[in-house]
């Protein structure tokens, strides 16, 4: 059975195809508008998931008419009666005249997660700003079957929380809190207490004093920003803590029996690398599955999941627009030797918020140059670190990991370098860095060209960032990497 997935009408549209067991495609409509993290999807988009059709399901990653109350009661009067913020009227535009499912939005992302997910007994924790109505959802599955044991509902959210504090320290929410989170690093906690007194009744269950869906205002008048980042940061890992400690609660026997305590994470919080990383050394859990896009995009591919319920052949994440040809490593290394940058659009393109090696942005980690050189390429905040990419099989000799974690190939955690002094490009102000291990078997050409950049130079290590500027989306096609090179003067291959 083939199946068509499909996000829209919230942050970060998205498709996916399913045959089966088989994911064929799926990739995010700003890829194909250029609009950064779209809401809508666009007929490039349509027009290449077509190409896998006829489909024999089309199924929808949340239910509208939930929705539709949630905005009401909130005061979003306009998007409550709003017939165009539908999902049918908006996907009429494209040709396609049918939703036969609507799955939770909750459903989505947990089932994105476990039906990934190497495990088949485990717990599932969802943390996100707001499906229809819930915030935090813990789930159990067993053999292939999920269950609902506990949820938090709207305005109870975590993710919330943290999306207004990224309002208030200038950022743009639902779009910039990974800004925030790099941000914390330069800060000190210092009104931690006064969040908790300010807006939080109870950690656990999560219980918000107000709604904080629209913003927090000019709160702390006069507070260094980085102070109020490094404070929100150290209340949500706090609060995450108990929320793991509590998943962990409803393991199922099997895990406990196994001694194989597996926890899937999902939601857009899940994708908070420093928390994260400090969460998997508390040792609650001993497997963590952390899918590379468990933000609202990933829904796509997990609303079929939920759908379905069964699991899917899960390989890597590159299942997006394909350019054409074999990986360009000995390029790749003449560049780096002579210019220490260049970006690479190759292959199937990343689905997720982060290039792991198809639609990246690489260079020399070495010498104190290279990070403000590619932050200014790139229109960053120069206090913005870069992650690095490095074989599996060396992490351990130049990264401490956390103590849950054995690979990290999605960079979903953070891990301090051993050796920082002689990779300064890719090291965070607290000494830590968002490592991305890079196995064979998922990216054939990238591996071959860490282990010849090895091999050539000594160095093991490649600085990989997005191929994209601030405020843009990552390069799709092979207009877009030109359109790169050209603009900005950086060679892509």
């Amino acid at each position: 059975m083939r199946i068509l997935g499909i996000n829209c009408m919230n942050h970060d549209a998205a498709m996916a195809v399913v045959d089966g067991s088989e994911i064929l495609w799926a990739a995010h409509a700003e890829r194909y508008s250029k609009i950064k993290n779209d809401h809508y999807l666009n007929q490039q988009i349509v027009d290449e998931a077509m190409t896998y059709g006829p489909f024999d399901k089309v199924v929808y990653y949340e239910r509208p008419l939930l929705k539709k109350m949630r905005q009401w009661s909130a005061g979003q009067y306009r998007l409550a009666l709003d017939p165009r913020e539908l999902p049918r009227q908006h996907l009429k535009k494209f040709g396609i005249n049918r939703i036969d499912e609507y799955v939770l939005h909750h459903e989505s992302h947990a089932a994105t997660g476990y039906y990934t997910s190497p495990f088949r007994d485990c717990v599932i924790l969802t943390v996100d700003a707001i499906g229809e109505w819930d915030t935090i959802s813990i789930w159990t599955a067993q053999n292939g079957q999920m269950k609902l044991r506990e949820r938090n509902k709207y305005p109870h959210s975590l993710g919330i929380l943290y999306s207004a504090f990224t309002q208030r320290c200038g950022l743009k929410p639902a779009e910039e809190e990974y800004i925030l989170m790099g941000m914390a690093a330069y800060g000190r906690p210092i009104y931690k207490d006064k969040i908790y007194r300010d807006f939080i009744d109870s950690a656990m269950p999560f219980r918000l004093s107000q709604n904080l869906h629209r913003g927090i205002g000019n709160w702390a008048p006069g507070a260094d920003t980085m102070d109020i980042a490094a404070s929100v940061q150290a209340v949500t890992e706090e609060i995450l803590a108990g929320l793991w400690s509590r998943a962990a609660s409803y393991l199922p026997a099997s895990c406990l029996m196994e001694g194989q305590r597996n926890l899937v994470f999902g939601g857009g919080v899940a994708l908070n690398c420093a928390a994260n990383s400090k969460l998997a050394d508390l040792g609650i859990f001993d497997n963590i599955w952390i899918m590379p896009n468990p933000g609202d995009a990933g829904s796509s591919l997990g609303c079929i999941a939920a759908a379905e319920k069964k699991h899917l052949n899960w390989r890597h994440p590159f299942l997006g627009y394909n350019i054409e040809g074999e990986y360009p490593v000995d390029a790749i290394i003449r560049e780096l030797e002579s210019n220490k940058m260049c970006g690479v659009a190759n292959g199937r393109a990343e689905f997720g918020p982060r290039a792991l090696g198809n639609r990246s942005f690489l260079a020399d980690p070495r010498g104190p140059e290279v990070k403000n050189l590619v932050n200014k390429i790139k229109r960053r905040q120069q206090f913005r670190p870069f992650a690095p990419a490095i074989l599996e099989e060396d992490v351990n000799d130049y990264f401490t990991l956390p103590k849950a974690v054995k690979n990290t190939p999605y960079m979903q955690f953070t891990a301090a370098c051993v050796r920082g002094k002689d990779f300064p490009a890719i090291i965070h102000y607290d000494g830590t860095s968002r490592v991305q291990t890079v196995r064979k078997t998922d990216n054939p050409g990238f591996h071959e060209l860490l282990s010849k950049w090895k091999e050539k130079t000594g160095c093991p290590i490649l600085l990989n960032t997005s191929l994209n500027i601030k405020g843009q989306p990552i390069v799709n096609d092979r207009t877009d990497a030109q359109a790169f090179e050209t603009r900005y003067g950086v060679r892509v291959f």
